[in-house]
């Protein structure tokens, strides 16, 4: 049976009788333990230079023995060793025991190499950088991906399904899409031994949230969030991370809890406290207020406050908007028919879902969300039917080779394309749709039509609020995303700002991944942090079990150079604009486009002479 360690990295001795030696895989046995810290020519490596040296056996099971009075109600830091987060998060708990390995001898590892190591029976990623080494999770805190597998270069690994980043020397997470960072574990040299200790429940779960402090009752500045989205959640978390101790209000329209909307085109069926980015307690654990259910109606920047639909006002200091988009509403006679949908929240992806089973599906759009809902519906629905005005799906974003490779796959499923064609009429019975009527003269079957034209930004709230908003509706932000108008961020699909890939234009990237990181710049900046926005766009799709992986920023490229095999669906492609790669997308080739992301991030460029017949070899400049 084992026993807790009790350890405490600001204190020099602690208590101790007989010495134990660790070696190999090791539980501690059934006592009280305290760890002996002082200096010495032994190694813990990432440790901030502190030294463990022995273990030593404590006799008595009275935990206060071994506290420092006034260390007793200081908050325990979720970044601390041999500690783990808490449900709620925010908060820690003190681990029941330590266990080691030796996972291998300093000769085995290369500078600038990963490798998965095993500590008992679990698995962590352990990196050697400049004669150091470090060790952390094996596995991406979003949805699992293996780290081992993506890109590594200087003291970051980067995901290789969806570029979340990761700092190998502190675990914490730099660039998104997820949440969490990774557990953290201490590596000691012991003479040619490289030995991992760890916390058995750091091992278990290898999502670490970041110690955040709460709200202060001395501090009365106001933070207000519109949005129930990533980049408005990031936004809060980053405040409480980097000490903002005021109040933090986010505000929602919807009645739930911040979800991961990406998977509402995929999984259709999912409810939305299975989608939860975070828990209820979270929020209260943290100090953070939820509004739900609540429209803003309009904002004054000359007041500071927000009008809401409840007839309610809500001051603030300082102002995050992110708001995201809403789904383009085409001008089609009988759109407003029962069972035309766009696809938006929850309930919408579980009407959809649920009227489907067996019915004649026409959907309008094959983009992204057209194609994704097309691929979740082909075996639950009698038809399903695409209309659009293109030649083939995707053919904006992935050129028309990898589109009609596209088109294949999904008519191997059934699907069926109606191209260079659009609605004209929506047709019904009884105040539900029966048909759709094309341009071309076809009539469709339709018991259940879905949308997926796109989107436009929700701001029509900022109408004469002084917020600049460009001709489309977007909001004009700057590198730390700040607006036109004093203490008023925005991030996320609602914004134009300066992409550094792209020369410092004013871009709109629709991302999962930038609306995180637009969040956590605009949290840096309002706690007092100035920081530029710096991050390569990248996202996916899945589609019959296939993931398509892109990065960087592809509008007005004007050819697409092709390695592998399309129609066997492994290729990858880059995207080129006169002689320079400005995107690139892939099937079966990774990590390609994370190293791709990784490299664009660094300041690198790859060049279409040296991709047009060599796919990778840029990649060897990846760590120079």
């Amino acid at each position: 049976m084992a026993r807790r360690v009790l350890f405490s990295l600001g204190h020099k001795w602690l208590q101790s009788t007989s010495l134990v030696r660790l070696s190999t895989t090791h539980v501690l046995p059934a006592y009280s333990y305290s760890l002996l810290i002082r200096p010495s020519s032994h190694s813990l490596i990432g440790n901030a230079g502190v030294k463990v040296v022995t273990v030593r056996k404590f006799e008595g099971s009275d935990d206060s023995k071994n506290k420092n009075p006034a260390e007793a109600n200081r908050p325990v830091s979720t970044s601390a060793t041999a500690t783990q987060a808490s449900s709620g998060g925010g908060e820690t708990t003190p681990t029941a025991s330590m266990i080691e390995s030796v996972v291998g001898k300093v000769g085995d590892f290369n500078d600038g190499e990963m490798k998965e190591v095993e500590i008992g029976d679990k698995k962590a990623l352990l990196v050697k950088e400049s004669g150091q080494f470090y060790a952390v999770s094996n596995k991406c805190t979003h949805y699992g991906a293996p780290l081992t597998k993506g890109a590594y270069c200087k003291g970051v690994v980067r995901c290789p399904w969806h570029g979340a980043c990761f700092n190998v020397k502190t675990g914490d997470i730099e660039d998104f899409p997820g949440l969490d960072s990774l557990q953290k574990f201490e590596v000691e040299v012991r003479g040619e031994d490289v030995v991992v200790r760890a916390d058995p429940a750091s091992l278990e779960n290898n999502k670490r949230v970041k110690a955040m402090v709460r709200k202060a009752a001395d501090n009365k500045k106001t933070v207000v969030l519109v949005g129930g989205g990533p980049s408005t959640l990031v936004c809060a978390e980053t405040l409480r991370q980097e000490g903002f101790t005021g109040r933090v209000v986010l505000v929602s329209q919807e009645n739930c809890l911040p979800y991961d909307r990406i998977k509402l085109s995929k999984a259709m069926s999912i409810k939305p406290e299975e989608i939860a980015l975070r828990k209820a307690d979270f929020y209260e654990n943290n100090g953070i207020e939820l509004m739900l259910g609540q429209q803003v109606e309009s904002v004054s920047t000359s007041d500071k406050k927000l009008n809401l639909g409840s007839g309610e006002s809500l001051g603030y200091d300082t102002l995050v908007l992110g708001t995201g988009g809403q789904p383009r509403r085409l001008p089609i006679p009988g759109i407003e028919l029962g069972n035309v949908y766009m696809l938006r929240t929850p309930a919408d992806a579980n009407a959809i879902a649920e009227n489907a089973v067996g019915k004649n599906v026409v959907i309008v759009g094959s983009s992204f969300i057209g194609m994704e809902v097309a691929s979740s519906l082909a075996e639950k629905a009698q038809s399903v039917s695409v209309v659009d005005l293109v030649r083939v799906p995707f053919q904006l974003t992935l050129g028309e080779k990898l589109g009609t490779f596209m088109q294949k796959l999904h008519e191997s499923k059934g699907v069926k394309f109606h191209f260079e064609t659009s609605v004209k009429e929506f047709r019904g019975e009884d105040g539900k749709v029966t048909e759709a009527v094309l341009a071309n003269g076809e009539t469709l079957p339709a018991d259940v039509c879905v949308m997926g034209v796109g989107v436009v930004p929700a701001t029509q709230f900022l109408q004469d609020s002084g917020v600049d908003l460009t001709s489309r509706g977007f909001v004009t932000v700057n590198k730390k995303m700040q607006t036109n108008v004093s203490d008023v961020y925005a991030a996320g699909d609602i914004v134009e700002f300066p992409l550094f890939t792209a020369g410092d234009q004013q871009a709109n990237v629709q991302h999962w991944q930038m609306a995180h990181m637009h969040g956590r710049i605009a949290g840096l900046n309002i706690a007092g942090k100035p920081t530029d926005v710096h991050s390569v766009p990248y996202f996916w799709t899945v589609q019959y079990g296939k993931s398509i992986r892109y990065t960087g920023y592809g509008p007005g490229y004007d050819d697409v150079v092709l390695h592998g095999d399309v129609d066997e669906g492994k290729f990858l492609a880059y995207y080129t604009k006169a002689d320079q790669v400005v995107a690139v997308a892939s099937l079966g080739w990774d990590p390609v486009v994370s190293q791709a992301a990784q490299l664009l991030n660094q300041g690198g460029s790859i060049s279409k002479a040296e991709i047009t017949s060599e796919p990778s070899s840029w990649v060897s400049r990846l760590c120079q």
